[in-house]
């Protein structure tokens, strides 16, 4: 069933905090969702959709239901990492189309800084998961392997070092008119490459926050979206997909955005050449790169000349991203950033992007979420959105 203009992203809120330690991850949920909410104009008593991931505290959306209060008519908890709250979107957006409910809730919300996670750490998989004998032995962590991709990238195509930090600094120049963003210096390509080597060829510029927060969406049916006399945002298209190790065929140098990415374009009808912005998940400057080479914003191998030169930065580069200054410098909550980039994208879609950053006349958007590893398997989701 296609989503086309069957549903609609009638609220959006990213909390403000990036740092909760008097905070549980349940009151992040509830106070996304309310601020989320009351953003539509709708209260808690309208949900009767509700969807969530790995994220929400104890059995899920389970737990977070009761605690919401919530009366439900169906449920989701869809979970592929970052790129799951894009997911969620497009599945809301199938639940309304098909009559399943009229208003669904998205909640996201995390403590990862306040419970010390980081990226340089051994990732904890659970034990019957089947890579665990092939992988956990050689002790992967979570930058290491997207350094994995990086340096395979740069071996095939030749991509620099230079490149990638074009993307930290798009990012920063962004983030520098965000109150709320970690990291609000604007930096250089050559600040990006006197910072310290974390995992050849990454560093640490080159890496993403870790911050507390989360963020909420409300979606709806298209009638009730356009009475709630705010800036009505359809759901044009959408795409998922899981990359694999596939079966001994590794290849590190694509991601699921070139799985994704098209199914998105053919059901919203649009080519890349007509999005006037982006949001890309960007857990690291590489994972940027990849999405923008396999969602066809330029050939593969060609995304390090794509992004230099400042080609991503709005009121200057053919594609603005991330005008929020996305993971690499405002937030990147509950190690699931997916749902920030929707929020962003909606804020450009609405006019509500920061005056400095807003895309002049945005009408067509598109959010990219990975979730995951790229140098194993991880998640992808696309999601194009418009402003009617």
């Amino acid at each position: 069933m296609t989503i086309r203009r069957r549903a609609c992203i009638a609220g959006a809120y990213e909390h403000p905090t990036r740092k909760a330690p008097d905070k549980t991850v349940a009151q992040l949920h509830a106070e996304c969702a309310r601020g989320a909410l009351a953003d539509a104009g709708l209260t808690l008593q309208d949900v009767d959709g509700y969807f969530c991931a790995g994220d929400a505290p104890g059995l899920g959306a389970n737990s977070m239901a009761d605690y919401l209060g919530l009366k439900l008519r169906h449920v989701d908890s869809t979970d592929t990492g970052g790129s799951a709250y894009l997911i969620h979107v497009a599945h809301a957006a199938q639940a309304i189309a098909m009559g399943k409910c009229n208003v669904a809730l998205i909640t996201l919300a995390g403590r990862p800084r306040s419970e010390g996670s980081t990226g340089v750490a051994p990732r904890i998989v659970a034990a019957g998961t089947p890579d665990v004998p092939w992988e956990m032995p050689y002790g992967p962590v979570t930058v290491n392997m997207y350094a994995l991709a990086a340096a395979r990238h740069m071996h095939e195509y030749g991509t620099t070092a230079e490149q990638l930090a074009w993307i930290k600094v798009a990012a920063s120049t962004h983030a520098q008119h965000n109150p709320h963003a970690m990291l609000r210096d604007v930096v250089t390509v050559e600040d990006v490459l006197a910072s310290p080597m974390i995992s050849d060829p990454l560093r640490k510029l080159d890496c993403c926050v870790v911050s507390d927060g989360g963020g909420a969406l409300v979606v709806t049916r298209p009638e009730i979206a356009r009475a709630l006399k705010r800036p009505v945002v359809n759901v044009l298209g959408a795409g998922e997909t899981i990359k694999g190790q596939l079966g001994g065929q590794v290849d590190l140098t694509w991601s699921g955005a070139a799985l994704s990415g098209p199914r998105a374009f053919e059901e919203a009808g649009v080519l890349p050449a007509d999005i006037q912005y982006a949001s890309i998940y960007d857990s690291f400057t590489i994972t940027v790169l990849m999405q923008l080479e396999d969602l066809g914003f330029c050939k593969k191998g060609e995304g390090g000349r794509f992004v230099a030169d400042g080609n991503l930065i709005s009121g200057v580069g053919r594609l603005p991203f991330n005008t929020d200054g996305g993971g690499l410098c405002n937030n990147h909550p509950a190690n699931r950033g997916g749902i920030t980039k929707v929020i962003e994208a909606v804020r450009q879609l609405r006019g509500e992007a920061h005056p400095k950053v807003q895309v002049p006349g945005c009408a067509l958007a598109l959010a990219q979420g990975t979730g995951g590893l790229l140098g194993s398997r991880h998640g992808s989701a696309t999601l194009i959105m418009e402003r009617e």
